[in-house]
């Protein structure tokens, strides 16, 4: 392990396009639980599945339902960033880090300082109307029970992708364009389950490629180095002197 580590380590300090790929296990240190794990919201009792409140249909049939859940699961205002994301900000300050691509979207990687962050499924900061296509804040969203609507009378949605919605073709395409010219690739806090977005490892070519998880990935066998446990631990110990 401590080997591993110690290479890990030398990787770190000689990249200067490194990419980090990462999802929910990055957010769990600052209180935001994921989806998979054994307290994830799966293995909650909702009357309906976190998967179907959380898809395009049950929007558009069933708001209030929808917001209710969104509300009370997806916002946590509290949360604030952990070592993981930290650590990620600090090797982009030191100029190591070319891009975050994240499939969350509590924006924790932007309060901690980091600018290079592609959100593959959006941000609950960002929020719109149906029908003017005004733009709101978290707030618009967060305060009040209900459906949350425009000035107009529209309903606003938050710029989240929800299951049955496609992602945003943009950010796809410099996702793609930072893995293929990453010289280190880290996989941290992701299951690895969730399409498209975990296919977009399959365009780097490259033979760094570190997966950090709790769990067991599809790419482990494919890992050059594989670490089990804690994101913010690995990360923090990676931290190459300056």
């Amino acid at each position: 392990m401590e080997n591993a580590m110690e290479q890990f380590r030398q990787w770190v300090g000689e990249s200067r396009r490194l990419v980090f790929f990462g999802g929910a296990g990055v957010s769990t240190e600052s209180g935001i639980p994921d989806f998979r794990s054994t307290d994830g919201l799966y293995h909650q009792q909702y009357r309906y599945p976190p998967e179907t409140i959380l898809s395009h249909t049950f929007f558009q049939e069933q708001p209030e339902e929808f917001y209710r859940f969104y509300r009370e699961k997806l916002l946590c205002p509290g949360a604030r960033p952990n070592r993981a994301h930290r650590v990620l900000a600090r090797w982009e300050e030191e100029g190591r880090l070319d891009a975050v691509i994240t499939q969350n979207i509590d924006g924790l990687h932007q309060a901690a300082g980091s600018r290079r962050v592609l959100e593959l499924h959006g941000s609950i900061y960002r929020n719109h109307c149906l029908r003017c296509s005004r733009l709101y804040g978290l707030e618009a969203v967060a305060q009040g029970v209900g459906v949350p609507r425009c000035a107009c009378g529209g309903i606003i949605k938050p710029d989240v992708v929800l299951y049955g919605e496609p992602l945003d073709q943009e950010v796809m395409d410099r996702a793609v364009r930072a893995i293929a010219g990453a010289d280190l690739l880290i996989v941290g806090g992701t299951s690895l389950a969730v399409y498209p977005a975990a296919g977009l490892l399959r365009y780097y070519g490259g033979n760094r490629l570190v997966v950090v998880n709790k769990s067991p990935t599809p790419v482990d066998g494919e890992a050059d180095l594989l670490f089990t446990g804690n994101l913010g631990d690995v990360l923090t110990r990676a931290q190459p002197a300056l």
